[in-house]
């Protein structure tokens, strides 16, 4: 265990009931709570782009998320509700699992509490990054354009509801309270458009669509579009946009790199429905 989760064990008069997992830029430790309670210390490096996680899982209280149990967001680290083991990815079919997350939708996409990070200064920022890029780069230039004249509009509309930004059946885990339920954990945590949370859905998983991905998808987009009510137009272009900033933030791609063909198909689907 590193110096800074120790530290934590020690101020926080926590017990260490597991090994500690590293990943995806944080620490995360089993322990048991003073006062009995099983607990997951999290201590996370700084991200800009995640500063709103705890204000995100504050504002949720529980609700189709986990608790967070203590806090100190100076130093990144969380004292957060134990889930089961399970998640969604390891329980459902890949369009079940789609299906389950859009039923969290209400309970997590409320109205937005003004201290989370507006959404929308982030995404124009990635939009500068594709604009940037060059006409011969490894995305096709029509869904290049695609995304520069959907965004405008995907910016200066829609709710403002709290989102989680990365949701998909890895990031939902099953409810250790005895409900069964599912809970949301790992938000970045913004203030924006719903139809912005869809896309992470469509292109995790990528080897459950099968050999026609692109049909794959289609079944997850209106899976999810069927249990949320989501307006399909608004989802669809975010898709394609979020699919167009990831690229354009991805150094050294290449036409054959797996990634583009990827966001290729995904941009090609969204079409499609």
């Amino acid at each position: 265990m590193t110096r800074l989760p120790a530290a934590y064990v020690a101020e926080w008069g926590l017990t260490v009931t597991g090994e500690p997992v590293a990943g995806q830029g944080a620490v995360r430790v089993p322990v048991t709570a003073e006062d009995g309670t099983p607990a997951v210390l999290k201590v996370a490096r700084p991200d800009a782009e995640r500063a709103g996680e705890l204000p995100a899982l504050q504002h949720w209280a529980g609700r189709g998320a986990v608790r967070v149990l203590r806090a100190d967001p100076r130093r990144g680290a969380l004292l957060l509700e134990r889930t089961g083991p399970d998640d969604l990815d390891s329980s459902l079919d890949h369009v079940a699992a789609a299906r389950e997350v859009a039923a969290l939708y209400p309970l997590l996409h409320v109205p937005a509490s003004p201290v989370l990070p507006d959404l929308r200064p982030l995404v124009t920022g990635w939009l500068d990054q594709v604009t940037a890029l060059p006409r011969d780069a490894a995305l096709p230039r029509r869904f290049v354009e695609q995304a520069l004249a959907a965004a405008p509009g995907l910016l200066a509309g829609g709710d403002r509801a709290v989102l989680h930004g990365d949701l998909h059946g890895g990031t939902v885990r099953r409810s250790a309270r005895g409900d069964g339920g599912w809970l949301a954990t790992d938000p970045s945590g913004h203030a924006g458009d719903p139809a912005y949370e869809v896309a992470p859905l469509l292109w995790h998983r990528w080897d459950d669509l099968g050999d026609d991905p692109g049909h794959g998808i289609c079944d997850r987009f209106w899976a999810v579009v069927d249990e949320s009510g989501l307006d399909e137009r608004r989802t669809r272009d975010w898709v394609v946009v979020r699919a167009v900033t990831a690229l354009a933030r991805t150094t050294g791609l290449g036409r054959d790199d797996a990634r583009v063909t990827r966001a290729v198909v995904l941009c090609k689907a969204m079409q499609a429905v």
